[in-house]
């Protein structure tokens, strides 16, 4: 499984593309922009983003390894990636991701910003388009995985969707939300289905509520505390709008993203050093760092504090440089 296959690439724009494409359905993208939104858009439209995409993302991922439907076989398909072959098929938690994460940024941006419902509607589409049909082109899923995924999104959307104000207002405000924020996240992953061989789902999906833990202890606290807000400085209109707009916007990125990374870098060597002392494992040791007790807390101890860094003290750094 370890073997990347030897093709030919006869259309170079499609490769590119659908390559592209399925790069956005990863999770290290939306780890990536999710707090973008935070940071330079709006704090419910990524509250919202992050709640469903967390609950989507648990749901497909615990459907596939329940369902063991396996992926397509090869040959005849040729497999441009060798990461998520170890992984179950049905359903494209791709094609989740992308139609969750597409309809939901538009459906909560739709009441809060003036443009076109058309294009907004077409944009989403677009891009969750782009990733189902990626993961047909890369040969990862069948038709039916990836019509499954989207249609299991959408149905979640629409189920939601009502609750969505409800669940915002609970986050903010209930006393219970920093326990209940870590407990069940953790409970899950935990008693996650067992397989007979190892396959990286438990971990990816350990990272995914781990991440939304942390942004979500990090939305109670900031509402508590009344943390500063993002706000619009009053720009004359014009070219220099822009600029300064576009220049505040990627220094926020910046900043933002080298705070993640070190939080990641820092908690991942703290946490896995501490149970490699705990459970007397080589720290570079893969197959023990793949056991339940060690992968379950490394992960999500590490991707939690990610998530609590993206909300809380990144906001803190910007405030500090003057970027709010």
């Amino acid at each position: 499984q370890g073997c990347t296959q030897k093709y030919i690439v006869k259309n170079y724009f499609y490769y590119y593309l659908f390559k592209f494409s399925a790069a956005l359905g990863e999770e290290i993208f939306y780890i990536t922009f999710l707090p973008f939104t935070y940071w330079n858009i709006d704090h419910s439209v990524s509250r919202r983003m992050i709640i469903v995409w967390s609950i989507v993302m648990y749901i497909g991922q615990v459907s596939k390894d329940i369902l063991k439907w396996p992926r397509p076989l090869s040959p005849p398909v040729v497999k441009l990636e060798m990461r998520t072959n170890a992984e179950y098929g049905m359903p494209s938690t791709h094609a989740m991701a992308a139609t969750a994460i597409s309809f939901s940024f538009f459906i909560a941006t739709t009441n809060l910003y003036k443009y076109p419902f058309e294009l907004g509607l077409v944009a989403a589409f677009v891009f969750s388009t782009l990733v189902c049909l990626s993961r047909l082109y890369t040969g990862m899923h069948t038709v039916l995985d990836v019509i499954g995924g989207a249609l299991i999104s959408a149905v979640l959307l629409v189920l939601l969707y009502p609750a969505w104000d409800t669940i915002d207002h609970l986050l903010l405000t209930s006393p219970f939300c920093p326990l209940f924020s870590i407990v069940v996240p953790l409970v899950l992953c935990y008693n996650y289905p067992k397989l007979d061989y190892y396959s990286p789902t438990r971990g990816d999906t350990t990272t995914i509520l781990g991440a939304a833990a942390g942004a979500t202890v990090g939305f109670w606290l900031n509402n508590q505390y009344a943390a500063p807000a993002y706000t619009s400085k009053s720009f004359q209109p014009g070219f220099p709008l822009v600029t300064s707009t576009m220049v505040l916007v990627l220094a926020r990125f910046l900043v933002g993203i080298l705070a993640v990374l070190l939080t990641r870098w820092v908690m991942k060597s703290v946490v896995l050093g501490a149970l490699s002392y705990r459970y007397k494992f080589p720290i570079r040791d893969l197959e023990a760092r793949r056991r339940l007790e060690v992968e379950v807390p490394y992960k999500f101890v590490t991707y939690s504090s990610v998530g609590f860094t993206a909300t809380v003290i990144v906001p803190l750094l910007h405030e500090l440089l003057g970027l709010m």
